[in-house]
């Protein structure tokens, strides 16, 4: 069965090993009293994640990743039935074997919103943007009082002040060429970002690899992956969108804010975003969106982030 993982390297090598997950998986998938028919693994992402049926989805998470095992099962309780869009419904959750944990829930119907946008057509893409844009307007409008036990930073401030600090070396070590890398600090330092009024709960990776749709009327029909969700400031969240959603289509991030509710953010406070956030890789978004007429971050936060 599925060995003691407390590393990165040792969970990449689990992940990528089949005929060690499938067979825990089954077993798993028994003692919660399910039928493990037809069993299927979601290649996306870093963490183990299989259909079981029509109905379950079940995730997998190391031992030393227990607590965002903790944080997907509370979010999962704390959203689910109060936004526009359906989320997951927490079926089981808790301890496996060698320190693995588990989150059972359900299966969201519909197709992967990533994979389905090319073959949308324009109307209903916008309508989607727009359903996308009330949907984080929701999520961003509860309440994450309930949640502070579980889904940090405690204080927002430190948290951005942390990734500032780690910020040239985490583009260093995803491959960003050293003409990018010596604009950071400087670019960093001429934003500031203050304190948020309000801090909300935070999806962070809202994109269209995590957000389903009905091929037949194409509307929304899901939003998941709460693993990773944090308590901050809601201009963070506005990086996927950007990035992952409108895809550096200025009409289609206006469309958005306007659903959502706001005036757009500071181009230049989205760009700092994206040099801090926790998953940040700028060589990935250089290859995926528009290029800025001069190679330079402020010309990157007017290219990727403007909304005219």
């Amino acid at each position: 069965m599925l060995p003691l993982v407390e590393t990165g390297e040792e969970l990449e090598d689990v992940v990528r090993d089949e005929a060690l997950l499938r067979p825990a998986v089954m077993d798993l998938c028994e003692r919660l009293g399910i039928t493990a028919k037809p069993l299927i693994r979601f290649v996306e992402g870093s963490l183990p994640v299989y259909s079981v049926g029509a109905a379950h989805v079940v995730k997998l998470f190391p031992a030393f990743e227990k607590l965002d095992a903790l944080r997907e099962e509370r979010v999962l309780t704390h959203v689910y039935g109060r936004l526009p869009v359906p989320t997951p419904q927490l079926y089981s959750a808790g301890a496996y074997k060698n320190g693995w944990h588990f989150v059972l829930m359900s299966r969201l119907p519909g197709e992967s919103l990533a994979e389905a946008w090319p073959r949308i057509p324009a109307a209903d893409q916008d309508r989607i943007v727009t359903e996308a844009g009330e949907a984080l307007a929701a999520l961003h409008a509860l309440d994450p009082a309930p949640l502070r036990n579980c889904v940090g930073p405690s204080q927002w401030g430190l948290f951005v002040d942390a990734q500032r600090v780690n910020a040239v070396e985490q583009q260093r070590e995803v491959g960003l060429g050293q003409e990018w890398l010596e604009q950071i600090p400087w670019f960093l330092s001429s934003v500031p970002l203050a304190p948020p009024p309000r801090r909300v709960l935070l999806h962070t990776e809202f994109m269209r690899q995590h957000l389903t749709v009905d091929p037949d009327g194409w509307r929304l029909t899901g939003l998941f992956d709460f693993e990773p969700a944090l308590i901050g400031d809601p201009a963070y969240d506005f990086v996927g969108v950007a990035l992952f959603i409108a895809c550096g289509r200025p009409r289609l991030l206006k469309r958005f804010y306007e659903a959502y509710g706001r005036a757009p953010f500071d181009p230049h406070t989205l760009m700092a975003y994206t040099l801090l956030h926790v998953y940040s890789n700028l060589p990935w978004y250089l290859h995926t969106m528009p290029d800025p007429p001069r190679p330079t971050l402020d010309a990157l936060a007017e290219t990727w982030f403007a909304t005219e």
